[in-house]
């Protein structure tokens, strides 16, 4: 009897419990059971997302400030500086650089952005005509009438758009009000947050690792450290070479005479913030505008970004953010793609910080299920007594 149960018990374990397919198969179907239960109760997840909605964005801007910031801090506190004051002479010399802003930048950005808008249907209207004109071939009157279609559509849909947005701004004046109090309420608590996050914030994974068993603090430490450090690169790298980028795309704008020269270089680099694809985009204005004033223009502004791409590509990037993520192209192209269908523009800016975090949790749990499972250890060759090569597992 005792052979009998010690073999059965002996092939449930080699064929159930201790097989890696089975438990990925178990771990997978209980997770699809979990988001099938939240699918069908979805007032549980009501609390969680009036309390996102209340504190996602001053957490957002104070998160920034704080990966910004904290490099400074604590390399000051390593030559004996107290946190505190170091945290005060950062904020003020920020509230500084908005003051100069709000008095010096941000007036010439609204007069070009009055003036591109005002003068943006002239420039529309004027490289629509240049366009038709190329395409007056015979051979090309399909092409022509299609371009003629869907400037008629794209004006139509403009104007429509522009009424109901009319429509909706009278009609919803009390929402705006609310929406407009949130960014105020937002922005005036984020520097509190920010000061208790420089204050305190590194010792926050030491204080989450207490709620956890003793033996599992360790690996928590080190999980969270690890996510922190991934997050911050990504963001405080984004952040630096976004703002090169609009200062090299301003400068470069300057020396060659372009219109609204400060108002696309801010917008150069804001779009920046979105990899690999925010240069391109941020060039299609500039492109607009340089093809109106003059064929030698275009040529100009077109150098300016060969320039610039050959800067931030060579230069900037490798210095700023290294290989700290280490995504392959490929995958950050899939991650904005999926993350901007889902989320929208936030998605395409926070999806792949997102990513890189959830990337060391799924490392962390493929690590720990190793260890649970067995059979992941590497093959190494050994030498035998007549020289032959064997292979042995560790």
């Amino acid at each position: 009897m005792k052979s009998e149960s010690k073999q059965h018990r002996s092939w449930f374990w080699n064929w159930v419990v201790n097989n890696r397919l089975v438990s990925i198969l178990t771990i997978t179907l209980l997770i699809l059971l979990i988001l099938l239960v939240l699918s069908k109760v979805p007032w549980l997840a009501t609390p969680f997302v009036l309390v996102g909605q209340i504190l996602g964005l001053p957490v957002i801007l104070a998160g920034i400030g704080y990966y910004l910031m904290n490099p400074v801090v604590d390399r000051l506190e390593r030559r004996g500086v107290r946190r505190s004051w170091t945290i005060i002479g950062l904020f003020i010399i920020v509230a500084l650089l908005i003051a100069w802003g709000v008095l010096s930048v941000i007036p010439m950005v609204q007069k070009q952005t009055t003036m591109l808008l005002a003068e943006w249907p002239h420039y529309w209207h004027q490289m629509t005509q240049t366009s038709l004109q190329w395409l007056k071939d015979d051979r090309l009157d399909g092409i022509r009438d299609q371009l003629d279609q869907f400037n008629q559509q794209l004006s139509a849909s403009s104007s429509s758009a522009i009424s109901g947005l009319a429509k909706t701004t009278v009609s919803s004046v009390g929402g705006i009000v609310s929406r407009v109090v949130s960014i105020v309420v937002a922005v005036v608590t984020a520097p509190f947050i920010l000061f208790y996050l420089l204050r305190d914030g590194h010792q926050l994974p030491d204080y989450l690792a207490r709620l956890l068993p003793v033996r599992r603090r360790a690996s928590v430490v080190t999980l969270l450290r690890e996510m922190n450090r991934q997050v911050s690169n990504y963001v405080r790298g984004q952040l630096v070479v976004a703002f090169i980028v609009a200062v090299l795309f301003y400068v470069g704008f300057l020396i060659v005479g372009l219109k609204f020269a400060l108002l696309l270089g801010i917008v150069a680099g804001v779009l920046n913030l979105v990899p690999y694809l925010g240069s391109f985009l941020a060039m299609i204005p500039a492109v607009v505008v340089a093809a109106i004033i003059s064929p030698w223009m275009l040529v100009k502004v077109l150098i300016v970004f060969i320039v610039e791409q050959t800067l931030e590509g060579r230069i900037i990037s490798p210095l700023v953010l290294g290989s700290s993520l280490k995504i392959h192209p490929l995958t950050i192209i899939f991650i904005l793609l999926i993350a901007g269908k889902a989320f929208g523009v936030l998605g395409v800016v926070l999806g792949i910080p997102g990513y890189a975090v959830i990337r060391v949790v799924a490392t962390e749990i493929f690590h720990w299920y190793q260890q649970f499972a067995g059979g992941y250890e590497d093959v190494q060759p050994v030498k035998t007594e007549t020289g032959e090569d064997t292979h042995e597992e560790d």
